[in-house]
This record gives structure tokens, C-alpha cells and sequence, in this order.
């Protein structure tokens, strides 16, 4: 490589390039898994989202692909670009995290939900019934319709989450 090209893409250690590699893709992986397991149990298990399940999907729908830019970029010798995108997949993570300790503190009942999806739910006012109930949400936010070991997909979620955040954090820390 001449000097121009050097300095046009520094070049990264392989320890750099290898954690950058290593982190982009146990986060991609990882999150492409959790995603299809949330759509197992949806489409073949039966168990229909809530809308706080739905939402606890977006940070994976778009940090996973966060996730492998990252691991790409940084095969390809781009350690600065990669890092920024692995930084935004562990940020997407960590919102991730937060949605989702915050929907099983919900079916834990250690605070309130939305009102659109948690409670008793609105009362029927003012005789229209038959809209009110046309409105009304079946999948509820507060009731977790499975558990395994006392955890909900919320708090299975968190723990995820979290580690992934932790994963892409230690791919994004790497410094030559």
C-alpha cells in the first residue's frame, strides 16, 4: 500500500479488526435469533404480541443490521466507521433493554401500563357500546400469557438485550 492509502484508511490491528468482527456478529446473530423466536411464538406457538411486544422489536429491526454493517465494515479495514456502527447497535440495545424491563416491570405490576393496552381498560361512556368494544385491544400489556422459570418474554427479553448491549459495547471499545 502506498502512504496516501494508508492515510485514507488506517489500517486496524488484527486484535482491533477480529473484536470489531467478533461483536458485529454475535449481535446480528443473536438479534436475528430473538427476533425469530418472537415470531415463533407469534406465528406457530399462537401467542399474539401486545403492542409493547411489538415495539420491543424495533431496536432489533434496525440494530441488527446495525450490527453487521459493523462486522463488514470492519473486514473490509474500516475500524472507525465500524466502531460508529457497532456504537449504534448498542445503543439500539440498550433502548431495547429499557423497553423491555419496562414492559415486564408492567406484568409484574410494579407500575402502571399505558391505558391502551394495560387495566381494566375504558369504561363505557356515554351508551356507544358497540364502538367502544369495536376499539377495544384483546392482547393486553399487563397480563404475560407465558412464563418459564417466573419470566415473561419481557424479562427473557431484557437479559438479551442487555448482554448484547454489553457484547457490542466490548466490540466498540476496541482501540489499536
Amino acid at each position: 500500500m502506498t502512504a496516501s492509502q494508508t492515510a485514507a484508511a488506517p489500517l486496524s490491528s488484527p486484535a482491533v479488526r477480529n473484536r470489531q468482527i467478533t461483536a458485529g456478529l454475535i449481535v446480528a446473530v443473536i438479534g436475528a435469533g430473538t427476533l425469530a423466536g418472537a415470531w415463533y411464538f407469534q406465528l406457530v406457538v399462537g401467542l399474539a404480541p401486545c403492542p409493547l411486544c411489538l415495539e420491543q422489536r424495533i431496536p432489533y429491526y434496525i440494530g441488527v443490521p446495525l450490527a453487521l454493517v459493523g462486522a463488514l465494515l470492519a473486514l473490509v479495514r474500516r475500524p472507525g466507521q465500524a466502531r460508529i456502527a457497532i456504537v449504534l447497535a448498542a445503543m439500539l440495545m440498550a433502548l431495547g433493554t429499557f423497553l423491555a424491563v419496562y414492559h415486564a416491570g408492567i406484568e409484574w405490576g410494579l407500575w402502571a401500563g399505558p391505558t391502551a393496552c394495560s387495566g381494566a381498560g375504558a369504561g363505557m361512556e356515554n351508551g356507544n357500546i358497540l364502538g367502544q368494544l369495536q376499539q377495544a385491544r384483546v392482547v393486553r400489556c399487563d397480563e404475560a400469557p407465558w412464563r418459564l422459570l417466573g419470566l415473561s418474554l419481557a424479562g427473557y427479553n431484557a437479559f438479551i438485550a442487555a448482554a448484547l448491549t454489553v457484547v457490542a459495547m466490548w466490540g466498540a471499545s476496541a482501540r489499536n
